[in-house]
């Protein structure tokens, strides 16, 4: 293998997500293929090998050491994987092993302190044993699993059951202790290195063998039996030292290639962590816009992860109702003249008897976190609204395959809705539905359920259409206002942190009405209002070209990746050939 291609090339390989455990599986495949060190033809081939662990097999029959194994079914033109070197011979795992069992399948009395160990599947580790959290069974018990199951120092174990199905280690405990079914225990011969059965067993030509054959839904499981059977390339004994003497060496490259991945990662966290906080708190206006080009100057290298994307978009928002991310116009008429407009509105709307009388919340609202900038007011979320209502109850037997739309919880989506997916409803004359109708410029917020706290705008026209009981209907007193509201309903420093607050700090997540009508919001000046919503639209975009400029890097990396391990191997390949 290439190694130091793989090193020059890291920086862009490495932006794959998985690209380090691509190279150790990688490496692992090249060996049990015979392509990760060259073949000496000067070394014993593998079939005398064979021909010395079948008498070792004779021999321990003989002292009623093992029980003699049924001969295994011999393998088929139309089974063999792959071309494997000169010298080699491809067997059935349990050709060389002496034992393949497990440990108990009656998991007894276990306590934190007795006569010897216990040693289920949470203590198997790649490493070994640990002894962290182990528990102990009585001596009558260890007899009776041991007289079985007698794991030694040097014999392999095998998760085979639950979800870390597949990790396979070396028993390194000089103590007996007993075992419970979900390891399995494997004695090789003598004459099988088992550093190189462990290697080849993490292999993926191993894990797809057993991933076919796992049982089990809710767990996977693999059986004894079908683990018997499994292919396993063996080669010469020396070349078995060998190959995993090339495996420790390049695992120990690809530990150093991970810290040197995590370090620059958390660089990389860390400034895009601290420049973010500095346009949250600690940029004052005479110093936010320096931050703000320094940030924008360097997006592309900063934002190398999904979540670093995730970050700049509630600083955007954070920004927006701070009123940090245009500047104030003094020409602006202030917001308090809108707000004197609005309560009139609401006032002309309640003596006309389209609005009835709103009720006083009956929740304190907090103060707002921040100074409203000049011009701006702080008013209660209601103030801008003349309904905040949710659907009504037992609106499920009206469903039907056409006619009005009715849109659920799961419509809605963190600050958007999806419409691909909306029911209908037919509802009976009598049924209530005025209240519940939506139309454009509304917004929804889901009340109850997974999705609670999720905010989103109906930008167009629906037709008729309804909302459920598990989402809040908001309509603000005039449709310039929604966009706005939306923004406050998405930031944390706006009411996102508060709602979530409310919805999850009395225990099973749910939003009453009055949690939304109390919020405390800041309130911009209309012209204003429409410039912060047209350069959050603009940022909003950028994040979203990121995203997409991301996932076309990580592809890219990706296949860099499988070019670089492709030409890595080819040198010995036709070394090989």
């Amino acid at each position: 293998m290439n190694t130091a291609q793989l090193l020059s090339c890291f920086d862009r390989i490495s932006e794959a997500s998985d690209a380090i455990p691509r190279l150790r599986r990688f490496i692992l495949d090249l060996a049990v293929r015979g392509k990760l060190v060259e073949q000496d033809p000067r070394d014993e081939p593998a079939s005398e090998l064979l021909k010395r662990i079948q008498a070792e097999k004779e021999r321990l029959v003989k002292t009623g050491e093992i029980r003699r194994q049924e001969p295994a079914r011999p393998i088929d033109e139309q089974e063999v994987p792959f071309e494997i070197p000169p010298g080699w011979c491809l067997v059935r795992l349990i050709d060389v092993l002496t034992k393949l069992t497990d440990g108990t399948h009656h998991s007894p009395t276990n306590l934190a302190d007795g006569d010897f160990k216990y040693i289920t599947a949470k203590n198997i580790k790649p490493e070994g044993v640990s002894l962290a959290d182990v528990s102990y069974v009585t001596a009558k018990v260890h007899h009776e699993i041991y007289a079985r199951c007698n794991p030694e120092k040097g014999d392999i174990l095998y998760i085979k059951d639950g979800a870390t199905t597949g990790i396979v280690a070396i028993n390194d405990l000089d103590e007996p202790f007993s075992m419970l079914s979900s390891v399995a225990l494997l004695k090789l011969s003598l004459h099988v290195y088992n550093r190189l059965i462990v290697e080849f067993l993490r292999s993926p030509f191993f894990y797809m063998q057993m991933r076919g054959l796992m049982k089990g839904a809710a767990i996977t499981r693999v059986t004894l039996k079908r683990m018997a059977p499994a292919l396993i390339p063996l080669p010469p004994l020396a070349e078995q030292h060998r190959i995993v003497a090339k495996v420790d060496e390049l695992m120990a490259l690809c530990d150093r290639l991970e810290v040197a991945q995590a370090e620059r990662e958390s660089r990389r966290d860390r400034l895009v962590s601290s420049s973010l906080n500095r346009l949250n708190n600690g940029a004052d206006l005479d110093a936010f816009p320096k931050y703000a080009r320094f940030y924008l100057n360097h997006l592309p290298r900063l934002t190398t992860s999904l979540e670093h994307i995730q970050q700049l978009r509630q600083t955007i928002l954070n920004l927006a109702v701070r009123g940090k991310l245009v500047p104030q116009d003094p020409n602006d008429e202030p917001a308090s003249e809108l707000l004197k407009r609005i309560q009139e509105e609401k006032a002309r709307l309640v003596n006309a008897g389209i609005l009835t009388q709103q009720k006083l919340t009956t929740s304190a609202p907090k103060e707002l976190a921040f100074d409203c900038p000049m011009n701006w007011v702080a008013v209660d979320f209601n103030d801008g609204c003349n309904l905040v209502t949710s659907g009504s109850r037992g609106w499920a037997e009206f469903y039907s395959d056409s006619g009005p739309k009715f849109i659920r919880a799961q419509n809605i989506r963190f600050g958007r809705l999806r419409l691909d997916d909306l029911a209908c409803v037919r509802l009976p004359k009598k049924a209530e539905g005025t209240r519940t109708q939506v139309s454009k410029g509304d917004l929804l917020i889901v009340i109850t359920g997974a999705g609670v706290t999720n905010p989103a705008l109906l930008d167009r026209e629906l037709g008729e259409a309804y909302v459920s009981q598990h989402v809040a209907l908001i309509k603000p007193i005039t449709r310039s206002l929604s966009r706005w509201l939306l923004i406050c309903l998405m930031a944390p420093a706006g009411v996102r942190s508060e709602l979530v607050e409310r919805a999850y700090g009395a225990g099973k997540p749910g939003l009453n009405l009055d949690n939304i009508r109390s919020l405390r919001i800041a309130l911009p000046p209309l012209a204003e209002q429409h410039r912060i919503v047209a350069k959050v639209e603009e940022l909003m975009a950028l994040c979203d070209r990121l995203e997409a400029q991301l996932t076309t890097t990580q592809t890219e990396s990706r296949r860099l990746l499988e070019a670089v391990l492709h030409e890595a191997m080819t040198p010995t390949l036709k070394e090989a050939g």
